[in-house]
C-alpha cells in the first residue's frame, strides 16, 4: 500500500471577495413565546423550550418574516411545497445578493466564474436553487456546479473545502479558477413543525429557540490568471466524522419539512473533538510557523451552533471570547443560520470595530475556522487573514422595504 502524505504544500487558494445578506427582520425571544401561545397550550415539554430560548444568549434571529407571517399562521404547519415556494420567493433572492456582493469585492467578471459551489439543508428540489442563482446572476457561460446535501451546520466550510479540492484540480491543469462557493438557509419557517413535533410528543426540541436565516458567498481563487488581494488565504483543512454520534445531531426529512435532532450530548462530543483536529491541522499546514503552536495563537472563527458550543470550545482550547469575537457577535446579532453562518463570521471577523476587542496581543494573521454538522462531521479550515488590506466588511442587513413580505 502507498502511504498517504496528508502535508499541504503551498497551495495559492485565497478568498477574494465575500458577501452576506440576512433578511430584514429580527426575531427576538419574546416573538416565539406569542407565536406558542397563539396555537398551542402550555405543557411540560414546551415550556421547557420556551424556558431555554429565554437564555440562548440570542437579542435577535434574522428571519424573513415576522411571527405575523402568513405561513406560520395557517391552521396548520406549512407543508413542504409550500417551504419550497418561500425559499425560492424569499431565500433564492439573497442568496444572489450575496453572491453579488462576493463577486464586487472580488472585482472579477461574471465571466470569470469558472464553478459554482453551494449548499441548503433546508430545500431540495431538483435541479437545485444554485441553478437560480446562476440565472439571477446573469451567468451565461457553461459553469460547472455542485451541490452539497446532508452536510448541515458545516455546509458552509464543507463548500470551501470541495472548492479548494476544484480550484486545485484547476491549477494541476494550469488554468484559473474561480468558484462562487453559496451558502443559503431559511429556517425560520419551520417553526410551525418544531412546535407540532413539541406538543404532540412532549419533546424538547430547542431548534426554534436557536435557528434563523441567512445566505452567504465567497469567491475562491488560484493563483492562476492574474492577481487579486487575498481577503484569506487557504492553507489547508480537515474533516472528520466522530465514530458512533450520527443519532445525536440530525436533520430529518419529514412531509413539513425536516425536524432537528439535537441531544444535550452534541456540545461535549463537538468541542471534545477541536483539539485533535486542531492538533492534525498544525502537523499538516507547514505554512503555519512553528512559533504558532497553541490555540490562543490564533483568532477562531466557529460556527456558533450554541452558547454551550462557543463556551465548550473556550474551554477545551484555552481560549478566551475575544478569540471568538466574531462567532459570539454573529451569535448574539443574527443566531444560528446553519450552513451560511462560517461565511458571516468570517465576514464579521475582519471588519475594525473587532479588532478593537481582539484578545492580547491584537488580531491574528492565522485563524482556525471550524463547524460541526450532522454524522457528528467536524470540518477544519486554516486560513491566514491579509492585515494589510483596506477593504471594509459589507453591509449584512437591508433597509426596511416592502418586497416580497407578506
Amino acid at each position: 500500500m502507498v502511504p498517504v502524505d496528508n502535508t499541504f504544500g503551498e497551495l495559492g487558494l485565497s478568498i477574494i471577495g465575500v458577501g452576506v445578506q440576512y433578511p430584514r427582520f429580527n426575531l427576538a425571544p419574546d416573538d416565539l413565546e406569542t407565536l406558542s401561545k397563539r396555537f398551542y397550550a402550555s405543557t411540560p415539554s414546551m415550556n421547557k423550550v420556551l424556558s431555554i430560548n429565554r437564555f440562548t444568549g440570542i437579542e435577535n434571529r434574522s428571519s424573513i418574516g415576522t411571527i405575523d407571517h402568513p405561513l406560520v399562521n395557517q391552521e396548520t404547519a406549512p407543508s413542504v411545497s409550500q417551504l419550497h415556494e418561500v425559499f425560492v420567493e424569499d431565500g433564492v433572492p439573497l442568496a444572489i445578493t450575496a453572491a453579488q456582493k462576493a463577486i464586487e469585492e472580488s472585482r472579477i467578471r461574471l465571466s470569470d466564474i469558472t464553478h459554482v459551489v453551494s449548499t441548503t439543508c433546508t430545500n431540495n428540489a431538483n435541479p437545485g436553487f444554485d441553478n437560480l442563482v446562476v440565472a439571477g446572476l446573469g451567468i451565461k457561460q457553461q459553469v460547472e456546479k455542485v451541490l452539497l446535501q446532508g452536510v448541515g451546520c458545516s455546509g458552509g466550510l464543507a463548500v470551501l473545502r470541495t472548492a479548494s479540492n476544484l480550484a486545485l484540480g484547476r491549477t494541476a491543469q494550469r488554468k484559473p479558477a474561480r468558484i462562487l462557493c453559496v451558502a443559503l438557509e431559511l429556517c425560520t419557517p419551520l417553526v410551525r413543525s418544531e412546535f407540532d413535533s413539541i406538543n404532540e410528543l412532549q419533546e424538547v426540541r430547542i431548534g426554534p429557540a436557536l435557528f434563523s436565516d441567512c445566505a452567504s458567498a465567497v469567491i475562491l481563487s488560484n493563483d492562476i490568471g492574474g492577481y487579486v488581494e487575498p481577503i484569506y488565504d487557504v492553507l489547508g483543512w480537515d474533516h472528520r466524522v466522530i465514530p458512533g454520534t450520527a443519532e445525536h445531531l440530525r436533520f430529518n426529512s419529514d412531509p413539513l419539512g425536516w425536524k432537528v435532532v439535537l441531544t444535550p450530548d452534541v456540545p461535549k462530543i463537538a468541542c471534545t473533538a477541536v483539539p485533535e483536529a486542531f492538533s492534525d491541522i498544525l502537523a499538516s499546514v507547514p505554512s503555519i510557523p512553528r512559533s504558532l503552536q497553541k490555540a490562543d495563537d490564533f483568532d477562531w472563527a466557529l460556527h456558533p451552533g450554541g452558547a454551550t458550543i462557543l463556551t465548550g470550545t473556550e474551554k477545551e482550547m484555552n481560549i478566551t471570547p475575544y478569540h471568538l469575537r466574531a462567532s459570539y457577535d454573529t451569535y448574539m446579532k443574527h443566531g444560528n443560520s446553519s450552513s451560511a453562518t462560517i461565511f458571516s463570521v468570517l465576514n464579521r471577523l475582519r471588519a475594525k470595530d473587532m479588532d478593537a476587542v481582539a484578545p492580547s496581543g491584537g488580531p491574528r494573521e492565522f485563524v482556525m475556522a471550524c463547524a460541526f454538522g450532522p454524522g457528528v462531521s467536524v470540518e477544519m479550515c486554516a486560513l491566514r487573514r491579509n492585515q494589510n488590506s483596506q477593504r471594509v466588511a459589507d453591509c449584512l442587513t437591508p433597509p426596511l422595504d416592502d418586497h416580497n413580505l407578506d
